[in-house]
């Protein structure tokens, strides 16, 4: 019989490549059977089937940082949701249930967990989320990213995060460069706070860094407006670029010399790349993570942190200025980033479902 996994989880990009990059592990290494759990209002909606995987669609929502409506609308969406997930997990029969976090990750987690159907829990995260902090002592194994996650959990391996094995091979910027190249990023929706600080800060940048090019990810609501306000600055056209999406990551790391970015799922691809970063945490993310990972990143000497707080255009100037015109201490945080990569996650992972479904057989046997 082959291997049935169910992956529950989605919302943004930080929990749908997870769940496809497991889902095409297990699938393609190992003859797995894979169907996805999310949400309508989710990026799996559209990525998931594109990714060639059925999709099972449930009603669920947040429960922090939000309305007191929208609360009491999860509230009443949860009990839904687990008893839509028991139904699929009867008719599927899935040998293990993944959650990789987002809407639909907690009611099937909820589900297989009472229904006895042995589960993973990936948490990328210094801090996990509610949800998994709450299942943390009830679901079979987690795969973590921060050996300091693990007491959240009875059993977890320190796995890493799924990360393309391109940018593992990203080579390390040359010595002495000068052409030096600052990337921006912030997720598929951008963020606001480097949209609206950049461009006040692009012209006298580019003035103080001779040869210093900018390539900025606005995400597409924002794209003409910062755009036009990177325009107004009167900076150097030449050298400075706005685009939606950047779709071919490995190349954006392999030429930048320093990052700047949020704190979530993009650490892991500095860390993999070996890039100097500035990290500013969303300050609205649930249960403050991105603080957190950021700051795990921080105390490692891997990159500096720069809370949303505090930034304004001279602070963030400043804090970039200073990776930007030191060459020393940007080769240290990128080889101290390095240090903390963990190539094969994937694999560990997968290993750690098969695991999961072997033991589960046995006791079927027994």
């Amino acid at each position: 019989m082959p291997l049935r996994v169910m992956i529950a989880g989605g919302g943004t990009g930080g929990h749908v490549m997870p769940a496809l990059a497991i889902g095409r592990e297990l699938r393609d290494r190992h003859g797995a059977d894979v169907r996805i759990i999310g949400t309508a209002r989710g990026i799996e909606s559209k990525l998931v089937p594109e990714a060639g995987f059925r999709l099972e669609l449930v009603r669920s929502g947040q429960l922090k940082n939000v309305s007191l409506m929208t609360r009491v609308r999860t509230m009443f969406d949860l009990p839904m949701g687990v008893l839509k997930c028991v139904s699929l997990i009867r008719e599927f029969k899935p040998q293990v249930v993944v959650g990789v976090g987002g809407y639909a990750s907690g009611p099937a987690m909820i589900a297989a967990v009472l229904m006895r159907v042995p589960t993973l829990v990936y948490e990328p995260n210094a801090v996990p989320g509610m949800t998994n902090r709450r299942l943390g002592k009830y679901v079979s194994a987690a795969a973590v990213n921060f050996p300091q996650t693990t007491h959240y959990f009875h059993y977890s391996q320190v796995t890493g995060v799924p990360v393309r094995p391109e940018i593992f091979e990203v080579p390390a910027r040359p010595t002495g460069n000068t052409a030096l190249r600052l990337l921006v990023t912030a997720g598929s929706n951008g963020a606001l706070v480097f949209n609206e600080t950049m461009p006040q800060i692009v012209k006298s940048l580019l003035e103080a860094v001779p040869g210093l090019t900018i390539m900025h990810q606005s995400g597409v609501r924002r794209l003409e407006q910062t755009r036009a306000e990177f325009a107004a600055s009167g900076a150097d056209a030449a050298r400075w670029d706005v685009e939606a999406f950047l779709t071919d990551m490995p190349a954006q790391y392999a030429a930048a010399d320093v990052v700047l970015a949020r704190a979530g799922s993009t650490v892991a691809e500095i860390c993999a790349a070996g890039r100097a970063a500035l990290l500013v945490p969303f300050a609205g993310a649930a249960d403050d993570y991105q603080r957190k990972n950021a700051e795990a990143l921080a105390a490692a000497g891997a990159a500096e942190m720069l809370l949303q707080s505090e930034v304004t255009a001279e602070s963030l100037k400043n804090a970039l200025l200073g990776l930007l015109t030191d060459e020393a201490r940007r080769d240290e945080m990128a080889a101290q980033a390095k240090r903390l990569a963990r190539p094969g996650a994937l694999q560990r992972i997968a290993g750690m479902v098969l695991i999961l479904a072997e033991t589960k057989a046995e006791k079927k046997k027994g």
